[in-house]
């Protein structure tokens, strides 16, 4: 073969295949925009992975397209070695040929055993727990417990002590650290009376013969069983990313919306009670609404006007005293102190101390506070909660050891029936991790339709034929087939990633049978073009002969294509450590999808284009084959 005959072959071939090419990868990219349209959490960690997969396959569409063609004719030299001589082709063409040629035979046979396996997975689809986001190990815990409201100073520090203590006698307990109290910034509103306590563990080849991380959960829990303190488990990162997602520090949040804290705390305490006992719900509590301990003054203002006093002199005092006046500020460098000034302790740490506490007259001298006011204690808020101009409390629990979507279900219906009974001006809203979970479904429920939609429009233009466009897409639900039997065998749940997963297979499965039909419509054509020289009709042997020609000989492309994807996620699939946890599950459904989406096009793709066009033929008397160059 010349360089011009070269030239010419190469330059037929590239006409034949461009379009589809140019196509697939544009369906592959379309695939892929949903996950732009997520928000949140979610949006920032699957966005830059759709960034890099778009401009890599507009990169590599360029290459194939324009600059491959020329290197072929360039380096390109010498025989080029038939399919059927090339080594790899012919063990893998040995290994397919009598597949295809039985189910060419039994075609019916063929797709009543897709068929199965595809309803056969509909109920693991069914069964399939549901969550936001796959749990992360992050290889430490976070401990926080809640104390009563009133709690002081000195217990808390005794209190984080005793746990730390207690937390360190476990064998896999690396380290242990307690913070109590709260930073001055708008993203640690933390009360004194919540205790943070990170816990790190030790590398899990240490841990004793057969436990887990629950099981390690659940000692240290056992053993912090303190009268007054309600532990929380959680892990550091996780709970950040709650609390300045949602404003909620557990995986679960009930917030309860009213206009008294009374009955908000009444209805809480009653949800509580309502959802103990539902599998998966852990580490149970109602934020503090009540129950918080305050010194109470009130002056009596007849008794003011006796003394010639104003209420202002009477709140300075009280200020002075209890809470300190700012009476200077040190600099120290660079550096500002502001100097408090107010009475020392023992003046002011009873409450009959208080109520001897001098207020300076004009005529009369000092005088008890008592004398003007009523000292005593009362009941309040730790705490006033509010969200969209209306009062709130929460009640909170984490889930482990069951699906986040089971879990929060399980628990609406407990609620059914108390939620009706809510008094006029009160209502209920989930919220956390939850929140996320029905969020990020929604935005794809409404996203997906519209992308497939594309999709469809995109492959009718490349087939000009709707018949073939629907043949393509035959391939999806053999793809997901894959997908749901695999996180069943990995015991994996629907989350967020799980759908990108899916979204990616999506759009290499199309990809796929476009190849697939591209070759096979190729391969008929020319088969076509044979029989009207001999002059006479098509028969169904003429049309399983091209397909079978069109399928066998074109193995090695696109069984190339799908080990490259398979190679490429095969160190994600393996991985280990922290952060594999989130991303296995995106590549389980999408290899293992893969690979039945290569079984169902290389095998059930073909018997069905076989079946469409030999009717098209029994009712048509003749065949319609379109040029994809042209």
């Amino acid at each position: 073969m010349d360089r011009t005959e070269r030239e010419k072959r190469i330059e037929g071939s590239s006409r034949l295949i461009a379009r589809a090419v140019f196509n697939s990868i544009l369906v592959t990219l379309v695939s892929f925009s949903p996950i732009l349209f997520l928000s949140g959490q979610e949006h920032k960690l699957f966005s830059p992975l759709v960034w890099t997969k778009t401009f890599a396959m507009v990169g590599s569409a360029l290459v194939v397209i324009l600059l491959v063609p020329v290197l072929m004719v360039t380096l390109l030299k010498g025989k080029v070695r038939p399919e059927m001589k090339h080594p790899i082709s012919r063990f893998f063409i040995r290994l397919y040929r009598p597949v295809i040629l039985w189910c060419l035979k039994w075609k019916k046979l063929t797709l009543v055993f897709a068929a199965a396996l595809v309803l056969g997975s509909v109920p693991l689809v069914m069964n399939l727990g549901r969550e936001f986001m796959p749990p992360l190990d992050e290889g430490s815990l976070l401990f926080m417990p809640v104390t009563l409201p009133d709690v002081s100073n000195a217990e808390i520090k005794r209190l984080m002590q005793v746990q730390d203590k207690l937390i360190a006698g476990v064998p896999e307990v690396a380290n242990v650290l307690g913070k109590a109290g709260r930073a001055n910034t708008a993203t640690d509103n933390a009360p004194m009376s919540m205790i943070e306590t990170i816990i790190l563990l030790k590398p899990q080849s240490q841990w004793r013969e057969g436990i887990t991380k629950n099981d390690i959960i659940d000692e240290l829990n056992a053993r912090l069983q303190i009268p007054g303190v309600i532990n929380g488990w959680t892990q550091p990162i996780i709970n950040r990313i709650n609390m300045l997602s949602t404003g909620i520090r557990t995986d679960v949040g009930l917030k309860i919306f009213g206009r008294d804290l009374d009955t908000i705390n009444t209805l809480a305490q009653h949800f509580r009670k309502e959802l103990e006992g539902v599998p998966g719900v852990k580490d149970l509590y109602v934020d503090p609404i009540v129950g918080g301990k305050y010194i109470d003054i009130r002056i009596r203002r007849e008794e003011l006007g006796r003394y010639g006093l104003t209420v202002d002199e009477v709140n300075a005092t009280i200020e002075t005293a209890l809470g300190g006046m700012n009476a200077t500020t040190t600099i120290e460098g660079r550096e500002r102190y502001a100097v408090n000034v107010r009475f020392a302790q023992d003046y002011r740490d009873e409450l009959d101390k208080l109520k001897r506490l001098q207020v300076q007259t004009m005529n009369n001298g000092p005088i008890p506070l008592s004398a003007v006011a009523e000292v005593g204690f009362a009941d309040g808020p730790p705490m006033i909660a509010s969200e969209n101009a209306m009062l709130r409390g929460t009640l909170l629990f984490n889930v482990r050891e069951r699906d986040l979507g089971s879990t929060v279900n399980e628990a609406r219906e407990r609620l059914e029936k108390a939620v009706e009974k809510l008094p006029t001006g009160y209502f209920l809203q989930w919220s956390g991790q939850y929140e996320n979970q029905m969020r990020a479904e929604a935005r794809l429920r409404l996203i997906i339709p519209v992308v497939l939609v594309i999709i469809m429009v995109i492959l009718y233009f490349t087939f000009r034929s709707m018949r073939e466009v629907l043949i393509v897409l035959s391939a999806i639900p053999v793809a997901l087939v894959g997908g749901a039997y695999s996180l069943h065998f990995y015991g994996v749940n629907f989350s967020v990633a799980v759908a990108v997963g899916f979204i990616a297979l999506f759009g290499v499965a199309v990809e796929t049978g476009v190849l697939m039909l591209v070759y096979m419509n190729n391969a008929l054509r020319l088969r076509m073009l044979e029989v009207r020289k001999e002059s006479r009709p098509p028969t169904d042997a003429d049309i399983e002969e091209a397909i079978y020609s069109g399928a066998v000989l074109r193995l090695r492309p696109k069984l190339m294509t799908v080990l490259v994807d398979i190679i490429g996620l095969m160190p994600v699939l393996l991985a280990t450590g922290t952060g594999s946890d989130v991303m296995r599950p995106i590549t389980i459904p999408f290899v293992f999808g893969l690979i039945t989406s290569t079984l169902f096009v290389l095998i059930v793709l073909p018997v069905i284009y076989a079946l469409v066009r030999q009717r098209e033929r029994r009712r048509t008397g003749t065949l319609v084959v379109r040029q994809f160059e042209d």
